[in-house]
């Protein structure tokens, strides 16, 4: 993971300043008994419809699910394929990639990548894999732009978190900008 003080944080409250005072007094009957008393919704979070700035809310995908096997372990092996298949059949909406048994890019062990383009997908697919991915392990971030940042201080672990190989992103990436600026220097 990255160090958190590389970066700037806005506050969380920038334009939810000057509401009413909310009561720390915790309710004491019912299903919500422990829990504190929220203001009353006057329209749903717009982040139940789309990804919050900066996250991508076109073809890109919002979010990259990562799914780590270790290939040279037959049950671990068998179980990605049979979740891969799965996947594909139960979520045929999302971008879903082919299985790489050995290392690729920043990932030290093999893995399959899935795609998801709306916040309802999202919750439906994570909430999903929390439960069925068994023995794996996944990387979750967003794709904001930033993809040093995306698959390091923005990114989520289920399960146990391999160490990426950030020098083989770091590299992936200045080859691509040099290609970007090669191609707008033929422009």
């Amino acid at each position: 993971m990255s160090d958190p003080s590389l970066y700037t944080y806005e506050s969380p409250l920038v334009g939810w300043e000057g509401g009413e005072p909310l009561s720390d007094e915790p309710i004491k009957e019912g299903p919500n008994a422990k829990s504190l008393p929220n203001a009353s919704p006057t329209r749903p979070s717009e982040a139940y419809n789309a990804f919050t700035f900066p996250i991508s809310n076109d073809t890109r995908g919002g979010f990259d699910i990562h799914i780590y096997y270790v290939s040279s372990v037959p049950s671990e092996l068998q179980f990605a394929r049979e979740l891969h298949t799965r996947i594909r059949r139960e979520f045929p909406e999302l971008r879903i990639y082919r299985m790489f048994d050995d290392p690729v890019g920043p990932h030290p062990v093999g893995m399959f990548e899935v795609n998801v383009f709306e916040p309802k997908q999202f919750g439906a697919f994570v909430g999903w894999l929390v439960v069925n991915r068994g023995p794996l392990s996944a990387l979750v971030h967003p794709n904001t732009g930033d993809d040093l940042r995306d698959h390091t201080q923005l990114a989520t672990w289920m399960g146990q978190p391999y160490p990426l190989q950030l020098g083989a992103l770091r590299a992936f990436l200045s080859k691509r900008r040099a290609s970007q600026i090669a191609m707008a220097g033929n422009y």
